[in-house]
């Protein structure tokens, strides 16, 4: 990430304050003031109207979150780096950055100064925690998804202007981009606007020499550069065609004339190999420069000089770093990733295998489908997510010490009992019985236990709210990751399951078991447990009718039950054993009004 020229001084420790971080997308795909104003609405309304201290300075960017290289978002940096706030505030977390690698450093770095990151749409999340920081990180791939399903909308329109005709995108050197505002007849189906390209006379000249050159057959594309640079021509950003070394070395760019040479825009025809559009299919709306003949035989000419090369193709290895071999003895070995003859014309044949000679081998095509069907293997029946949230309730209840209803209801009769006593007393002060002095002081008692109980049932309230938001969003992870992860890209899908597993094992027949990290763990665990004891219950009442739903309650857990428990609060894992002994979860004690 580029960073400050003062980031080799100390961090100064930071002053009390927020800092609001504001960035939209460019002009032309949204208005910038609004979405700002959204954002600014969300952040005041869920964090900055409940906090004591008080807003720094807003930070605004209107650019795209791919690229760290923002003018408000480097000064951001820099003034955390001084020390000027100690919390830094966005609606949520893409908005800090598309990119997730550069985002969490980001965060990371701030940490290193003091100051903390808050995002207004969930403002308990804490991105240090670790698994929090699951959660942060997902949602930087979905943000990814996002942006992918946008760029597939924006490809459907440039592919439908395409088969029309029309040119997408910056107009080739030789031509320029035109504007016109559209008429009221076709505004409904064009917009307020059309674009469309058109030849540019003087650039368009220099290229007409440059193919009449080329077609002479008897110039090399470095000898056509020199030729243009001497008659004064420079491309179309300004830079020569020969550019002069300080040791005197004169370099041609020939990229740029190999490029335009092969552009079959330039003979007026609409050419996309991501639109599936061949040469000489689709005749352009604009003007060419050079005849279709002229353009073949300016390629035949570039195809009979080309050098001939094969370059090894390299495999992007889905599970680099965290794919491990596990043999009979349970030894466990890391795999790495290996392609046999890459410089075959399709790439070779990948595999994970062991780097010592002789060792296994496994085809990755195989590894990776077995891993995407792990996927599907570990996401959680929606029709169970009633039952695990009431699981879930219930052990923290019993291990954190949360209120269950019960003791909530007894906690409500102690302050009615309190009410009581005060009313009964009040009567005795007024008969004389009691005097003013000691009604003073059992008032301030009373005081004392009500605010004391009060305390109690808000804060364990909260707390416990805090426990099921964590829940919720996990589920929603778990519930739909298989569907989610076969609709990612590569390098998404390599992301979720760095987020989701430690490693991936595979044993000697080439199967594969995930080793998942302990919040997804927990609630595959918790799922079976709950899956079971459905079907067993099922298994007792009969069987039910296809199509028909299946209420059922899980039963009071048993003392071996009860032996270990497992909950995931607030980012830490608690695991607790009774006796030493290893015993199964717990189920789950429903009322029947839970049923």
């Amino acid at each position: 990430m580029p960073r400050s020229k003062h980031t080799r001084s100390q961090p100064v420790p930071p002053q009390p304050g927020w800092a609001v971080y504001l960035r939209t997308s460019t002009d032309e795909n949204q208005k910038p003031e609004m979405s700002r104003a959204r954002q600014l609405f969300t952040i005041e309304t869920n964090v900055l109207e409940r906090s004591d201290i008080g807003v720094y300075d807003t930070y605004i960017d209107v650019l795209t979150g791919k690229t760290p290289n923002r003018a408000g978002y480097q000064k951001l940096l820099a003034d955390a780096r001084a020390g000027k706030f100690s919390h830094v505030i966005v609606e949520r977390a893409d908005r800090f950055g598309r990119n997730d690698t550069e985002a969490l450093r980001a965060i990371d770095e701030l940490y290193e100064f003091g100051v903390a990151v808050r995002f207004a749409n969930s403002p308990d999340l804490d991105p240090m925690d670790p698994d929090d920081r699951v959660l942060v990180a997902l949602s930087f791939t979905l943000a990814r998804r996002e942006s992918s399903l946008l760029g597939i909308r924006v490809k459907g329109g440039q592919r439908a202007k395409r088969q029309s005709g029309g040119w997408c995108g910056q107009a080739p050197d030789g031509y320029r981009n035109v504007e016109e505002r559209t008429t009221a007849d076709v505004r409904k189906q064009f917009g307020k606007f059309t674009r469309r390209i058109e030849i540019e006379p003087e650039r368009a000249q220099l290229w007409r020499e440059a193919w009449a050159l080329l077609l002479e057959d008897r110039y090399t594309l470095e000898e056509i550069a020199e030729i243009l640079h001497g008659r004064g021509y420079r491309r179309m950003r300004g830079g020569p065609f020969v550019t002069v070394l300080k040791n005197g070395k004169r370099r041609p760019n020939i990229s740029t004339l190999s490029n335009a040479f092969r552009n079959w825009a330039y003979a007026g025809w609409v050419v996309s190999k991501a639109n599936d559009i061949p040469p000489k299919t689709i005749r352009g709306i604009w003007e060419p420069i050079i005849s279709t003949e002229d353009f073949e035989r300016g390629l035949a000419i570039l195809e009979r000089r080309i050098d001939n090369r094969s370059y090894k193709r390299r495999h992007d290895y889905l599970l680099t770093g965290m794919i491990v071999y596990q043999d009979t003895q349970g030894k466990l070995t890391r795999l790495t990733g290996s392609t046999s003859n890459a410089g075959r014309l399709r790439g070779g044949t990948p595999y994970y295998r062991v780097s010592a000679p002789g060792g296994v081998a496994f085809l990755c095509a195989e590894i990776d489908a077995r891993v995407a069907e792990e996927l599907h293997r570990i996401q959680i029946d929606p029709e169970l997510l009633p039952l695990i949230r009431a699981s879930y309730t219930h052990e923290l209840a019993e291990q954190m010490g949360i209120i269950p209803p019960d003791e909530k209801i007894k906690l409500q009769n102690k302050l009615k009992e309190i009410d009581a006593e005060e009313v009964r007393l009040a009567r005795m002060m007024a008969s004389g019985k009691i005097s003013e002095a000691t009604w003073d002081e059992l008032w301030r008692e009373w005081q004392e236990q009500r605010e004391q109980i009060r305390r109690m049932i808000e804060s364990l309230e909260m707390q416990q709210m805090h426990h099921i938001d964590n829940l919720e969003s996990a589920l929603q992870i778990i519930a739909v990751i298989g569907k989610l992860y076969n609709g990612l890209q590569r390098k998404d899908q390599k992301e979720v399951l760095r987020q989701i597993a430690d490693r991936v094992v595979v044993n000697e027949n080439g199967s594969v078991k995930l080793v998942l990290r302990s919040l997804f763990a927990y609630l595959s665990e918790l799922s079976g447990e709950v899956g079971a004891i459905q079907a067993q219950q099922q298994k007792k009442s009969g069987k039910t009718k296809r199509g028909e739903p299946t209420h059922v309650c899980a039963p009071t857990p048993s003392a071996e039950q009860s032996s270990t428990r497992r909950h995931f609060l607030w980012g830490t894992w608690i695991r607790t054993r009774t006796n030493g002994s290893k015993g199964r979860g717990s189920a789950v004690e429903l009322s029947p009004n839970d049923c």
